[in-house]
Order: structure tokens, then sequence, then C-alpha cells
């Protein structure tokens, strides 16, 4: 939802970082696995209860997925750095809640719900996105991207969000998880009603 206001806040900082790393020849795919990898450190830490440098691992892992979108621009996309940048996105959003999960029992059944929530999230967005392709298109409001993005209630920045207060609250993880996976579904409603009326 909050999505392109903050990409109108961020990208200038990130264009001029990203004209400096394309220009030290450094890709877009390996900045895009790299952010994984920073992903993936937050999920290690999580289960240690080392909240505050999980914390640090989103934040590092929001700024690489945004550098390598810039360098993609600079260098040009291609339909492998667009593959790898949503499954690495996923990875990411996945890994999280099952290291929540990994804490307690009192997080597991939560954890399950909001994975599952982020399962129908993805399938909306990218089943839209598989038929929108097809389309006459004029590249939407977030810009050039290897995939149509229909704008939702929940996107990468309320995920971010909810992802800094997991770690910030932890003890709050199961009463977030489950509003988070509600507004998930009502992100999936939300795209089911502009299928509707975009797809007849």
């Amino acid at each position: 939802m909050f999505d392109v206001a903050l990409r109108r806040l961020v990208d200038p900082s990130l264009i001029r970082v990203a004209a400096w790393l394309a220009g030290a020849r450094i890709s877009a795919n390996a900045l895009t696995i790299s952010g994984a990898m920073l992903g993936l450190g937050a999920a290690v830490c999580i289960p240690q209860s080392h909240f505050a440098a999980a914390l640090v691992f989103i934040v590092l892992n929001r700024i690489f997925d945004g550098l390598d979108g810039a360098i993609a621009r600079i260098n040009g996309p291609t339909e492998l750095g667009g593959y790898l940048d949503i499954l690495c996105d996923y990875v990411f959003y996945l890994s999280v809640p099952v290291a929540f999960a990994w804490i307690g029992p009192a997080n597991q059944m939560p954890a399950l719900i909001l994975v599952a929530s982020f399962t129908l999230t993805a399938v909306s967005f990218l089943a839209f996105a598989a038929i929108a392709a097809r389309r006459p298109s004029d590249g939407g409001t977030h810009g050039p991207k290897a995939f149509i993005y229909s704008t939702g209630l929940m996107e990468g920045g309320e995920t971010i969000a909810f992802f800094l207060l997991f770690c910030l609250f932890p003890a709050y993880f199961p009463t977030l998880a489950i509003v988070f996976a509600a507004l998930c579904l009502l992100t999936v409603m939300q795209r089911m009603a502009l299928a509707a009326k975009s797809f007849r």
C-alpha cells in the first residue's frame, strides 16, 4: 500500500549507490543472492533470541533488495534477474515466520497461519501478473518491473514493518502474526476483486 510512496523517498539515494556499484561491475543478481543470505541470517538469529541482530539483517536485506533493482534498471533488466528477485524475496519472507515458530509451541500455529496467508498472497499476485502480462500495460505505478505488480493492502513495505515489529516485540509475535495474516487475506480478496474487474 505504501510501496510507491516509499520508493519516491528512497530511490534517489539508491540510484546514486547503484550507479557506483554498477560502475564497479557488481551485478544485480549478485546483490539479490547476497540479500537473500542476509535475510536468512535474520532467520538464524531469531530462534537464538538475538532479535537486535535479526532486525539489522532484515534492514540490510531490504537495502540489498532495493539496490539490485536499481542496478537492473541501469544495466537493463533480465528475465533471470526477475526470477531470482521474486524467489529470493519469498525465501526471506517465509524464513522469518518459520524462525519464530522454532522458538516455541505458542508461536507455531500463528506462524503456520501466516505462512499459509503468504502462500495465498503469492498465488494471487503471481497469477494476476501472469494473466496481465498478456495484456497491454503502461508499466503500472511501481515502474518497470519483471512482473506486472497489482497494488494491494499488504506489500513489501508493510511486510517489513511487521517483521521489524516481530523483532522489537517478540513476545507479541502470535498476536502480530494473526493480524498480519488477516491483512494478507484481505489483500487476496482485494486482488480477486481487481481480477474480476480487469479480466472480464
